[in-house]
């Protein structure tokens, strides 16, 4: 694979070379850009498989370099990087057909991640044609694919063959299935297939498109688009899958069934914003009137909440009824949802983290940024969320493999925190000298036990800093420290922020 990296800074272009090499020795970096500009005209010279770009760079951007590329018909895959997890960088790179979007600093295993994506996705494209032009299906997944130009040849090969007239009318269906393709696609052919025979005087033909999680069905010598739009959605809607959205689009003529296709599947998240099953028709999509998307700011300041409070009951309550907010029967832009629902997770994670939660450490944002503005159901959208409150409640599970004494000890910390329970005392009760539970606690945590109070105490403030408006001095007294000077000094050592400047910062 060929690869130009387009990025103004050189220690990172000189890291993103090094992983390329760890990830696959036979990957071929066929040219190095400070900014769009230079990157086009590489792109021109070079015309590499997979161009790596950053989003800002002098003289030209990465989106316009990208834009340039491709209306110029340059046929290369593109991964765009960004330090900053704005969504207009991301709609921009999605609007051009890029898929793959990472967030600075670059992880290997995203980068290997999305380069195996394209891998596949160039394997798919330069697939060899057949020396003779073959199945119907295998026509039209070509078109489709962008693969084949219909020719005079192929026209005639439609018209002879199939009755198929180069201007004929065609209706483009996309059954979109999501995650449950790899299970789904084999019996979601079967259901369309059934249910489409049963329309008088039409003929069709599925091809999966395992890229996109989707079916698509090309409908052809049909009477009426009109009759046909109206007959799916109130009767082959109802015989699909739960799983499943679809699409609705009419191109004229088979030069258009591509371009029809790209105009389509973009809209086929406005399932998101209709609480029953609906068939997404374009152009009819595009003049939908839509409401005030108003973020639901008392749910984050109610979860924020019932997270410090350890409440993930009702965490998982909070996470259910902030999805349950867009599903009020008023029609919203799906674009203004999702930034909803990334705000509102990054919040939750924001605060988990600043408690101390290590589960919210581990959740790649990168990838639920990917998720949610990839999601094409409100069903994607809660699975989302209800992830993320599973794998904040899993946090206090502990390791087997942890030593049962140090879990007594750690449970005695947790009760007696607000003592000034010592060392000693705990070894006390657990019969043990303090200089083996001294060694014992730092061999299986990682920290000294006086760290791990320390931390302890300060996770608990937090907590109380944003969940309660206790006074400073109360919550020192609460977490045993009877100086509140002392107790400021130590929080600023732990997070390099005053309590009350913490406090104003969270909430």
């Amino acid at each position: 694979m060929k690869i130009l990296i387009v990025e103004d800074e050189i220690r990172i272009r000189e890291g993103i070379r090094k992983l390329l090499g760890k990830i696959d020795p036979d990957y071929i970096v066929v040219g190095e850009a400070e900014d769009g500009a230079e990157g086009l005209n590489m792109c021109r010279q070079l015309r590499p498989d997979l161009i790596i770009t950053d989003v800002q760079m002098p003289q030209m951007d990465g989106l316009e370099m990208l834009r340039s590329i491709f209306e110029e018909g340059i046929h290369a895959k593109a991964i765009v990087l960004s330090a900053y997890s704005e969504f207009e960088y991301a709609r921009g790179a999605m609007k051009l057909g890029v898929t793959e979007y990472l967030l600075k600093p670059i992880s290997l295993n995203d980068l290997s991640r999305a380069i195996e994506t394209i891998r596949l996705q160039i394997a798919e494209d330069k697939r060899k044609k057949p020396e003779e032009i073959g199945t119907l299906e295998q026509t039209f997944r070509e078109i489709l694919g962008g693969r084949m130009e219909v020719s005079d040849e192929v026209g005639e090969y439609l018209s002879g063959r199939f009755g198929i007239d180069k201007k004929s009318r065609f209706v483009l269906l996309y059954a979109y299935l999501g995650a449950a393709y790899e299970s789904e696609w084999e019996n979601e052919i079967r259901r369309i297939t059934g249910s489409l025979s049963t329309y008088p005087d039409i003929s069709f033909s599925i091809i999966e498109e395992e890229y996109k999680k989707s079916l698509a069905i090309i409908v052809y010598k049909y009477k009426s688009g009109a009759d046909l739009e109206r007959w799916i959605q109130y009767q082959l809607l109802s015989n699909l899958s739960d799983h499943s959205v679809m699409g609705f689009v009419e191109a004229e003529g088979i030069d258009n069934i591509k371009p029809c296709a790209e105009k389509l599947f973009p809209y086929m998240d406005w399932n998101i914003t209709f609480q029953d099953s609906i068939l997404i028709s374009y152009p009819k999509i595009t003049h939908v009137q839509t409401g005030l998307c108003v973020y639901p700011q008392d749910l984050e300041t109610q979860i924020k909440a019932a997270i410090c409070a350890a409440d993930y009951s009702k965490v998982k309550l909070l996470m259910d009824k902030f999805a349950d907010t867009f599903g009020d029967g008023k029609v919203y832009l799906p674009r203004e949802i999702k930034e909803c629902y990334v705000r509102f997770i990054w919040a939750v994670l924001e605060i988990a983290k600043n408690i101390g939660i290590s589960k919210a450490s581990d959740i790649k944002q990168q990838k639920l940024l990917e998720q949610i503005m990839n999601a094409k159901t409100r069903t994607e959208l809660k699975d989302i969320c209800r992830m993320v409150s599973s794998a904040l409640e899993s946090d206090g599970t502990e390791s087997e493999s942890t030593n049962l004494t140090i879990k007594r000890a750690k449970r005695l910390i947790h009760e007696f925190y607000n003592t000034g329970i010592t060392l000693d005392e705990i070894a006390g009760k657990l019969n043990i000298t303090p200089e083996y539970l001294g060694t014992q606690f730092h061999k299986e945590t990682g920290v000294t036990f006086s760290n791990y109070m320390k931390n302890y105490r300060i996770s608990k403030a937090k907590e109380l800093l944003v969940g309660t408006s206790m006074k400073l001095y109360e919550i020192a007294q609460r977490v045993g420290y009877n100086d509140s000077k002392y107790f400021s000094k130590v929080f600023k050592d732990v997070t390099g922020q005053l309590p009350a400047d913490y406090r104003k910062t969270i909430k």
